[in-house]
């Protein structure tokens, strides 16, 4: 099984929103500024995917999971099940040195400039296992050995240890080395014990939990329905307002023509207003003021009309990701 790391919504919602909010607005700044941090971490866990691809052959890989525990979401950046355990790979995305101070429980980043204290990732990642193993107890899984690796994702970063070395070494590596240690434990596994986990069964049991808990932008950054400007953003310039020109979209700015800038566009709408859309509210966010072109393009997306209410919505995507 290889399925592919989606687009954190939240990461989704920010790269929306941003190049509808005016750069002069008091969170703008802070907006740009979580943004950039999740699109390194987005790429840190990319890169270590990539390494993991590596035991595609003797594991199910899980990229990104989210499960409630006693009502609370908990987030594993990379989730491992083989016949014999499951493994959990927490991704730091650090640059310049980092040091993990085993005394006083504290990781220690320093860039060259200053030093900077951060949670330290060792705890996380235990705290990730006990709530797994909460979540699997309550699901009739018991026993299920779990266990954590910490990939520092960026290949530069050099990694110190203040106190315990041995306690660090065997759980924390680059992402490029992570696929070897996990190999090491299952040789280990496979000789002390011929006990198998019923690893299969238990990967579709966390696929059918597995969801991504919304975040509503708006309210997080104090942001009015009316501090969000509509229109198609050229895909070229990102000038936003395009404007339609027969069966297609023209940038007045460097007149670049598309046929389809008006699918971002929606799907913007949907991602940071609501989940359903009228022909009015389609007009007004795309810049149109035919109701023909409008209802054309909603069923070109193939938008579900209700025609009680008179909204469209998207249609739904389900199955199993197996």
């Amino acid at each position: 099984m290889n399925i592919q790391r989606p687009k954190p919504i939240r990461l989704q919602k920010l790269e929306a929103i941003l190049p509808r909010i005016n750069p002069t607005h008091p969170k703008y700044a802070e907006m740009e500024k979580e943004l950039a941090q999740r699109i390194r971490g987005y790429i840190g866990e990319k890169q270590v995917d990539y390494h993991l691809e590596t035991l595609s052959h003797k594991a199910i890989i899980l990229p990104g999971v989210n499960l409630q525990n006693n009502g609370r979401n908990f987030e594993m950046d990379h989730f491992l099940a083989t016949p014999h355990a499951v493994y959990i790979i927490d991704t730091k995305n650090f640059v310049g040195t980092i040091t993990f101070d085993t005394v006083y429980k504290q990781l220690i980043r320093d860039d060259g400039e200053k030093e900077t204290g951060y949670r330290y990732p060792v705890t996380q990642v235990q705290t990730q296992k006990l709530k797994l193993q909460q979540w699997l107890h309550r699901h009739g899984l018991q026993d299920v050995p779990i266990h954590c690796f910490i990939a520092v994702s960026e290949p530069s970063t050099i990694i110190k240890v203040k106190g315990d070395d041995s306690s660090i070494k065997n759980i924390v590596a680059h992402g490029e080395y992570i696929p070897h240690m996990i190999l090491e434990k299952e040789r280990q596994l496979q000789h002390s014990s011929q006990r198998f986990i019923p690893h299969k069964k238990l990967t579709q049991l966390i696929i059918n939990h597995n969801k991504e808990p919304d975040v509503d932008i708006l309210n997080r950054f104090d942001i009015k329905s009316q501090d969000i400007r509509p229109g198609v953003r050229c895909p070229h310039c990102d000038w936003l307002g395009m404007e339609r020109i027969f069966n297609n979209w023209q940038c007045p700015k460097c007149k670049v023509t598309s046929q389809y800038a008006h699918k971002a566009a929606l799907r913007d709408f949907f991602l940071l207003i609501q989940p359903w859309i009228t022909n009015k509210i389609g007009r007004y966010w795309l810049g149109v003021s035919s109701k023909s072109v409008i209802t054309r393009l909603f069923k070109q997306e193939k938008f579900i009309y209700n025609s009680n209410r008179q909204i469209w919505t998207q249609q739904r995507r389900g199955g199993s990701l197996c």
